[in-house]
């Protein structure tokens, strides 16, 4: 299985340091990526997560909450878009047959409807709360516009699942290799999973929204920059799984075993290590020759 990484749309927060960490001053323009990955298998190309999706780009207005447009202000670049990832890598965005996701907020599931011949799989919790739209924060963060037309859902219970490192996991997705796990993560949404694939020898494990920065995951002592800790904070649904899970994440990051490499979905360091290029560089086809 060949995995490459993408990132969907850079969001950029005001808040510079405080917000990833690295970048200047609380008025300076912080750069958090959507990290997916698009996987080469027998069955066709699947996706996991979709970041932003092309009519995200062309109407925000119309697809996106005013208020996440203003706090998270993503950089709308269509290049940066999977589908037109996916087009510049040589492949037919037709043959993404599945689109397996770890949430279905914003900025994870914008691309949905870029690719209507998909099935999509997620857990069965994230589904039905997103579509409940229960709250404020609901309303503004679960957007029916971006996936309200898909019909082909695939939704698993993660109550109950096989061990994995530790983790209860879904095996044996619908349509799709065994090497393809969700690891439900809860605390972030009440349905959030992390999404494992095992490619050369080793799992890679997207945590999603489980964590936002790396140093989240030191073992002696973790750090998040101040203002993506108040953001994860007032994200959360359920602070007790949150803080439980990311807990366990760090276990298995720090366990010394190189068989199961973690990333989390915005961390511009992790993506770039794992990636090989810049955030702001959309994935391409190597040159010939």
């Amino acid at each position: 299985m060949r995995i490459h990484h993408l990132n969907c749309i850079t969001a950029c927060p005001l808040g510079g340091h405080l917000m990833d960490g690295q970048r200047g001053g609380p008025i300076t323009r912080a750069q958090l990526c959507c990290h997916c990955l698009l996987l080469e298998t027998a069955q066709g190309l699947v996706l996991v997560d979709t970041g932003y999706g092309l009519r995200d780009v062309h109407d925000p207005h119309n697809r996106l909450s005013p208020f996440f447009l203003r706090l998270m202000a993503p950089a709308l670049r269509e290049e940066m878009t999977a589908l037109r990832q996916i087009q510049r890598l040589g492949f037919d965005p037709l043959d993404v047959r599945h689109i397996v996701l770890t949430h279905l907020d914003f900025d994870h599931a914008g691309g949905l409807d870029d690719f209507p011949q998909a099935r999509v799989h997620m857990l069965r919790r994230e589904r039905d709360d997103a579509a409940a739209q229960s709250s404020w924060l609901d309303r503004q963060r679960y957007r029916p516009q971006q996936w309200g037309q898909q019909r082909r859902w695939e939704v698993y219970d993660g109550s109950e699942g096989e061990p994995w490192f530790g983790f209860g996991c879904v095996r044996g997705l619908a349509g799709l290799p065994p090497e393809l796990l969700l690891v439900p993560l809860p605390g972030h949404t009440l349905g959030h999973a992390g999404v494992a694939v095992q490619s050369a020898g080793r799992w890679l494990l997207l945590a999603g929204d489980a964590y936002f920065h790396h140093a989240e995951m030191h073992r002696s002592q973790p750090w998040c920059p101040p203002g993506l800790r108040l953001y994860q904070t007032v994200m959360e649904k359920d602070r007790r799984a949150r803080l439980a899970n990311q807990q366990r994440l760090r276990e298995l990051r720090n366990r010394g075993d190189a068989t199961v490499a973690l990333f989390c979905a915005h961390d511009r360091l992790e993506f770039e290590q794992l990636a090989g290029r810049s955030i702001e560089a959309p994935a391409a086809r190597p040159a010939a020759g």
